[in-house]
């Protein structure tokens, strides 16, 4: 016999003790060494959860429990996996067997039994059991495995939307940073709104791709020193659409936020954005990276504008409330400056370098 089959944990209820002690006998010197007993079959769940058996010899007829109540009760605890019970009754009649195949039982064997039969009997059983376990741990390998290998090809196609979204980015953002400080601020208020970690770490990583549609802009436009006329204007604010094309069908959820987001950071609370959303109607991450990439915005210096002074941009955000921004974004915005660390910004406007490290 296999040490798997040795080691096999073998549970016995029936509540003639003559009976357990013949088939603990039996077992013992067939190798199998891990038998539990019990004649009261009302011990039988408790036993179960204790010793997690790979097969159960069950008896039918008990006073207290039958082999059907103890069925019931083990079917209620356990796991998702094939647990074998093995019925043994001297009931021979048909309707006997039918009900206990039908509640559980994987075989039925009848009082008084063969020795060698049941002992083959008991053997299936045990196959089936190890070839279920084995064929299941299996599963799982590949499960991991299917997963690794989906964050892998997600992670890939991330970097390639990241590395555009920064080839845009560098056409009016001489260091590409900017898309970075949108996330690191967007992940800030996602958490000062009390959202949950994994929500906080898809925000930050979806936000940085919100300008990516940028890349379809031409350059005599989108650099433009003067003010746009309303036809170029009209073609900048295309850029959303563009990006949400861009990342439009993608099969993971960081990439259907970051879709969500470069087709939405450009509403406006009051319904005067590019789309014309308002309120509510404008997705919740749409409404944060609104805040966050305004506020980036008005603090960097740009070939079209000078950097705002870091209080005037503040100030700004806090008088858009309930136009611009949704009024409980900026009460995030502000509690967020709250507890950044007292630092002076520099001149360029490159504010904060080290609050931001945290994430």
């Amino acid at each position: 016999m296999s040490r798997s089959f040795k080691n096999a944990r073998i549970l016995i209820i029936d509540d003639e003790e003559q009976n357990v002690e013949v088939l603990r006998r039996i077992l013992m010197r067939a190798g199998y060494s891990r038998v539990e007993t019990t004649t009261d079959s009302r011990d039988a769940a408790a036993l179960y959860v204790q010793l997690r058996p790979d097969l159960i010899l069950l008896d039918l007829h008990m006073p207290h429990l039958d082999g059907v109540g103890v069925m019931e009760q083990l079917s209620e605890i356990a796991e998702a996996t094939y647990l074998p019970i093995l019925i043994l009754s001297a009931d021979v009649t048909p309707e006997a067997r039918r009900e206990a195949l039908s509640r559980g039982a994987k075989d039925f064997v009848n009082k008084p039994f063969q020795q060698d039969e049941i002992l083959l009997r008991i053997k299936t059983l045990l196959e089936t059991r190890f070839l279920y376990l084995k064929i299941q741990s299996q599963n799982q390998i590949l499960e991991v495995k299917v997963r690794e290998r989906t964050r892998a090809l997600e992670e890939a196609q991330i970097e390639i939307i990241e590395r555009l979204a920064m080839a845009a980015e560098f056409r009016d953002d001489n260091t590409g940073q900017h898309t970075q400080r949108v996330g690191q601020m967007s992940a800030l208020l996602a958490r000062q709104l009390g959202l949950p970690d994994t929500q906080v770490t898809l925000i930050r990583r979806a936000s940085p791709l919100h300008d990516v549609g940028k890349i379809g802009i031409p350059d005599t436009i989108l650099l433009k020193l003067g003010k746009l006329t309303p036809a170029e204007f009209e073609i900048v604010k295309g850029h959303t659409a563009i990006g949400a094309r861009i990342l439009s069908g993608g099969k993971f959820p960081l990439l259907r936020l970051a879709e969500e987001i470069a087709f939405n950071h450009h509403e406006r609370w009051d319904g005067f954005g590019y789309g014309a959303i308002r309120g509510d109607d404008i997705p919740l991450a749409g409404r944060i990276v609104a805040v966050a990439d305004v506020f980036d915005a008005l603090t960097q210096q740009r070939p079209y504008k000078p950097a705002w002074p870091v209080g005037e941009a503040i100030a700004e955000i806090d008088r858009q409330r309930g136009r611009q921004f949704d009024v409980a974004m900026v009460d995030a915005f502000l509690r967020v400056i709250e507890q950044q660390p007292a630092e002076q910004p520099e001149e360029n406007g490159d504010w904060p370098r080290r609050p931001f490290a945290r994430y």
